[in-house]
Formats: C-alpha cells, sequence, structure tokens
C-alpha cells in the first residue's frame, strides 16, 4: 500500500503568529495516532521563516515514537556537510533509524538568491556543492577516519554517532526536471517532485526507472509532495488553495501551479487527484493541506483504505 504522510505546518503557523513549537509536536502526535505514515518538515532561512528543520525534528523524534520522519525538503547545500552529518546521524539516533532526508537545490528565485548569499554560500555551485556535501557525509556516517581533498578539507577526520541505520539515513531528491530525474536515479534513494501533473510523474517515473537499470540500481523510491484542500466543492477549495499559495510564496497562484500539483475538492475529488498520482507511480505521497489541518486529517484517515 502507498505510504501517505502529513506536512507539518511550520510556515503556516509562523505565518499566524504562533511561534511556539507545542502545537507541532501536538499535531505531529495526533497524525500518527490516526494512521499517517509519515510526517515531513520544509526549510528555509528567511525567504519562508520557519522553525529550523532539523532542531524540530530531533524533538518530534522524541515525542512521536513510530512513524518515519523527514525533511520536506532540506537545502544541504547552505550547511557545511561535516556539521551536518553530525546533526543528521544525531537525529537518526533519536529516531532510531526513522529519518528521511528530502533534499533539493533550491529555486532559482531571488528569495533563495538571497538566503545563499546571507548563508556565504555561491549559488551557481549549489548543485556540486549538495553532492559533494552528500558524499562527505556519507564517508562520515562510516564512522571510519576521513581524509577529504575538495570543497572542504579533512585530515583522519571521525565524527560520531554513526546513524542508527547502517550507511545513514536515505536521501530523496526533490526535482522537477529531467536531469534532477536522472540524478536522484543515479545517486540517492528516492526521486521526490511536487508535480505538476500525474502524467508528467508518470513520464519522469519512467525516465528514473530507465536511468536507474542502466547504472545497475533498483528504482528509488518516488514519494510526491501534493497540494490539497478538502471542501464541500471544488470552487471554493481551488480558491482556499489560490489564496493560500500566493500568501505562502508571494507570488501568482498561476505560475505557482505550473510546477506544483495542487487540487481542492470534494473528499472524493481530493482522493481520485491522490489516487492519479498514486497510478503514476508514486510509492509514498506527502501531504500540504489547506484549510482545517485536524478535520481534513480526520477525513483522510477515514478514507486512507481508498488510497
Amino acid at each position: 500500500m502507498t505510504k501517505i504522510g502529513y506536512l507539518l505546518p511550520t510556515r503556516e503557523n509562523i505565518m499566524r503568529g504562533v511561534h511556539e513549537a507545542r502545537p507541532l509536536i501536538d499535531a505531529a502526535k495526533r497524525a500518527e495516532a490516526l494512521g499517517f505514515d509519515s510526517l515531513w518538515i520544509g526549510d528555509s532561512l528567511f525567504s519562508r521563516p520557519r522553525y529550523d528543520p532539523l532542531t524540530l525534528l530531533a524533538g518530534i523524534a522524541s515525542a512521536v515514537p513510530r512513524v518515519m520522519l523527514g525533511t520536506a525538503v532540506l537545502l544541504p547545500a547552505l550547511r557545511n556537510p561535516v556539521i551536518l552529518a553530525q546533526q543528521l546521524a544525531t537525529i537518526d539516533q533519536i529516531s532510531e533509524g526513522r529519518l528521511v532526508i528530502g533534499a533539493g537545490i533550491g529555486a532559482d528565485l531571488p528569495p533563495i538568491h538571497a538566503e545563499f548569499k546571507a548563508a556565504s554560500v555561491p549559488f551557481e555551485k549549489r548543485v556540486g556543492r549538495m553532492i559533494e556535501g552528500f558524499e562527505l557525509c556519507r564517508a562520515l556516517w562510516t564512522g571510519e577516519p576521513v581524509t577529504w581533498d575538495g570543497r572542504w578539507t579533512l585530515k583522519d577526520a571521525v565524527v560520531a554517532p554513526t546513524p542508527y541505520r547502517p550507511g545513514g539515513p536515505p536521501i530523496w531528491l526533490a526535482a522537477n526536471v529531467d536531469p534532477g530525474v536522472r540524478r536522484a536515479a543515479r545517486l540517492y534513494d528516492g526521486w521526490f517532485p511536487i508535480g505538476p501533473t500525474a502524467e508528467a510523474i508518470k513520464a519522469q517515473h519512467a525516465l528514473l526507472a530507465e536511468t536507474a537499470r542502466a547504472a545497475g540500481r533498483e528504482t528509488p523510491i518516488t514519494a510526491v509532495y501534493l497540494t490539497v484542500c478538502v471542501g464541500a466543492d471544488g470552487a471554493t477549495s481551488e480558491q482556499q488553495i489560490n489564496a493560500y499559495l500566493e500568501d505562502y510564496y508571494g507570488a501568482p497562484a498561476d505560475l505557482l501551479r505550473q510546477v506544483q500539483a495542487c487540487f481542492g475538492g470534494t473528499v472524493e475529488d481530493v482522493l481520485a487527484f491522490i489516487r492519479s498520482f498514486v497510478d503514476a507511480g508514486a510509492d509514498h505521497i506527502v501531504l500540504r493541506i489547506v484549510g482545517d489541518h485536524n478535520a481534513t486529517l480526520d477525513t483522510l484517515a477515514q478514507h486512507r483504505t481508498d488510497i
């Protein structure tokens, strides 16, 4: 059965002026009790202010003992990989192997450029920095001395703890374009697109499988990030999504929906929308909810077997 995850509203709570972490931890506990398979946290410095994902995941890992926990998605290029390796290994130990690293390179948009500049990281080098950074993380996760001569320099460095899971937590690469799909197939454990349509996912899933086969690898996990709004009718729910997107990103909804999979409607229509991505090859669905989170979680949990 396809796994279903819930994106915790770390950004939305800040937008509403709620800075306390307890509501997010309570929401995580509630989603686990309802039978959701995974919990996710987004990442941003100041373009979309929110909680630090790694710190919050460590807290949730202690409070929520069973489900998968992940970032949707982390910008690893903003972080020193030696420090990141230690942080991720620590969270993997706290969660006893439930951590998944959803990771991306960052969209080519002015606010993201500003974040990279603030972190003293060249935006144009972010792909190579991410790839090398994760290579270094994986080397450090072995627990053996690491000597490295690249963007970072180490000599016989050992970082502890090692992750709970041998080899370290799986890495799922966020990518909507073909070069990113190929990169996920060759280098990582999962592919984590955000849309925009089930048809596009189906075509790129075929590319993922073909590229992995050519590289002598199994096809990585496919996890799709969807934005949904369950309401009494489609028109009202679609309007809610458009208002949400424009408030969240500060950009026109019609442009955002060209790259993001979003849908609002009755519960039956939303379930059909989700199933279309399952049919396209998704092994895992991560839901960003617009509207009443508790009511939507309850409704989707009641219809879990229909997905």
